[in-house]
């Protein structure tokens, strides 16, 4: 068994299990995942051992609990020695970043919520709505137009902790089919084609549970 120990929910549908999951991945850390699907009977006994918030995802180093995804992600980053950018700066750009996708984007969650294996859902396009499309298309296309030189993902070369971040809502706007500008869509694709992100998606595809309330459009 390895050290960590990451619990998340079913992947089809839990994008702040995603997060974590997507960092620890690319930060090659080595961890034991635990899964329990939501909305269940069971659900709310079998989480109650594990976290405090009696939700997902939660990380076990040995007796020590992080609960959060944004908290794991920046756990992870500790063990790893990486996973933000060396340069102050840009390690600031990208914590604020990381910190507006954790707390911010409301109508997007509510009005697309993550569904992996679903495509061509299709919902009304508020003015609200699309102000949040537009936001998160501006902030990929602004770090695409700093960092672009050096790689492809958002702050250069390597995967961090926006990346993972945001890897739900790459998720929901290919679902829902979101209209991007062209560097906003080149980093959908991208991280789209991630084998990382590929695996979770081959996972989510063959699950067998459905919750409706997430079946929209």
């Amino acid at each position: 068994m390895s050290a960590l120990a990451l619990v998340i929910g079913n992947k089809n549908y839990s994008s702040w299990s995603l997060r974590p999951w997507m960092l620890l991945r690319h930060l090659g850390l080595a961890f034991d995942e635990v899964q329990m699907q939501l909305d269940t009977p069971q659900f709310s006994s079998q989480i109650a051992a594990w976290s405090p918030t009696h939700r997902v995802p939660v990380l076990r180093d040995g007796e020590l609990t992080i609960w959060d995804s944004l908290a794991i992600c920046e756990y992870a980053c500790e063990l790893a020695g990486r996973g933000w950018p060396e340069d102050r700066a840009e390690r600031a750009r990208a914590r604020s970043l990381a910190a507006e996708m954790h707390s911010g984007f409301p109508v997007l969650r509510n009005t697309w919520g993550m569904n992996a294996r679903a495509r061509n859902r299709r919902t009304v396009m508020t003015p609200e709505l699309a102000a949040e499309v537009a936001r998160i298309d501006e902030a990929w296309s602004q770090c695409r137009r700093d960092y672009g030189a050096r790689g492809p993902w958002l702050f250069g070369a390597d995967y961090s902790v926006p990346d993972a971040m945001f890897a739900p809502v790459v998720l929901r706007f290919r679902t829902y089919g979101a209209t991007l500008s062209a560097p906003a869509s080149a980093y959908a694709t991208h991280a789209l084609a991630d084998p990382v992100l590929r695996e979770w998606n081959s996972a989510a595809e063959a699950e067998p549970w459905v919750i409706p309330d997430y079946e929209k459009g």
